[in-house]
């Protein structure tokens, strides 16, 4: 018996009871231990939300670290815009979710993973799934400095955690070392994108790395997902900064890095709406060009909430319309989504001391204008 047996993957897709019930069971079938059961029955559970076109017959699924490091199907669509040509090569395939959508185009296709078993599902994962490619169990360094073919895009998502499982974020620390690598990348490839966590910091990257061309900050339902660095052979005097929102109606912004540090803000404090720009906008710390570019004025100088008289449609993030409010008109025990700004207590310390329950519909915004601090009333619009 084995994880493809015809048995074994109805049972896989119809388990519904708590994996540690079947992890304290005896074995199911003969062969095959529960701890590899669970790995595909958490494997489809993870693909249902986040990977839904990995649902087909006869999918294997690795650890779960490895798919939780996997980019969601939406974002690796996304990445894939665009892009086609002859070559393409991905330095760190991993489970192979961003190959799978970036390469679609191409003539042909290199993934290279140093993890054998990772990269055995892959191959068969893309047998089944009718894709084709060049698979090589091997070091991502060591393949790059003896491969002498010319790519049109090369890929890599570095590992930012060591063996301790700590996070790392410096480039020259991740796994392969990007800085060590880019006189090959460059030298190698037309385009390189570089996939970093969230929580880089983009001037660090502005002033370390060469030739970007593009910085994309892709955010999904609101939540920052990734960083991609795109890099040209040919460097471009304006990088552009890409800020999105996946499956969302928020718009796209798209920006010069040189009007992103020169644009000078408007301040007021706040009237009829507020607006709270969504994370990709946030990280991209271009909070006076947000307000120039909606036609918004900022609250302060430190506080990155914007506000207009008349509403002001499209916007990139959640619009409230909100009314001052004196704190000792909340009443105890009031549920609100409580937000705080650029304002001296936490929410924590906000529901401690008025003795309040976070929830409801209506928002409570601590916050601080241009004439103080001010607790703002309101309800969402978009």
């Amino acid at each position: 018996m084995n994880l493809l047996s015809p048995l074994v993957k109805q049972f896989v897709k119809e388990y519904q009871g708590t994996i540690t019930d079947l992890l304290l069971k005896k074995p199911v079938f003969e062969g095959i231990t529960n701890k590899d059961l669970v790995q595909q029955i958490e494997g489809r559970r993870i693909a249902a939300k986040k990977l839904p076109f990995l649902l087909a017959d006869s999918i294997l699924f690795p650890q779960t670290l490895n798919l939780e490091q996997s980019s969601s199907e939406a974002t690796a669509q996304y990445k894939a815009q665009g892009l086609k040509g002859d070559l393409f090569l991905d330095l760190t395939c991993g489970f192979g979710i961003d190959a799978f959508f970036l390469s679609e185009h191409f003539a042909e296709v290199t993934l290279v993973e140093q993890n054998k078993e990772l990269l055995d599902k892959v191959v068969h994962n893309w047998k089944i799934l009718g894709r084709k490619a060049n698979f090589v169990n091997g070091n991502a360094v060591s393949f790059l400095e003896e491969t002498n073919l010319h790519y049109e895009v090369i890929y890599i998502d570095p590992a930012r955690r060591d063996n301790y499982q700590q996070k790392k974020f410096l480039l020259e620390d991740l796994s392969p070392n990007i800085l060590d690598l880019q006189p090959l990348l460059l030298q190698k490839a037309d385009k390189v994108m570089t996939k970093l966590s969230p929580m880089i910091d983009l001037s660090y990257l502005l002033h370390t790395l060469p030739n970007i061309t593009h910085l994309f900050l892709i955010a999904l339902h609101n939540e920052l997902k990734e960083v991609l660095v795109i890099q040209e052979r040919i460097s471009s005097p304006s990088i552009q900064l890409h800020c999105v929102n996946l499956e969302s109606n928020e718009p796209t912004l798209t920006f010069s890095k040189d009007v992103w540090q020169t644009t000078a803000p408007l301040y007021s404090n706040p009237k009829r709406y507020l607006y709270l720009p969504n994370n990709a906008l946030l990280k991209s710390g271009a909070f006076n060009y947000i307000g120039m570019y909606f036609g918004l004025e900022k609250l302060d100088v430190n506080t990155h909430l914007y506000t207009s008289e008349t509403l002001k449609l499209p916007f990139a993030g959640r619009i409230l319309e909100v009314s001052p409010i004196q704190p000792k008109e909340l009443k105890t025990k009031s549920k609100y989504c409580i937000l705080s700004k650029n304002y001296p207590l936490t929410v924590e310390e906000i529901k401690k001391k008025y003795k309040l329950i976070e929830g409801g519909k209506e928002y409570l915004i601590f916050t601080r204008s241009i004439a103080g601090y001010v607790v703002l009333l309101g309800r969402i619009v978009q």
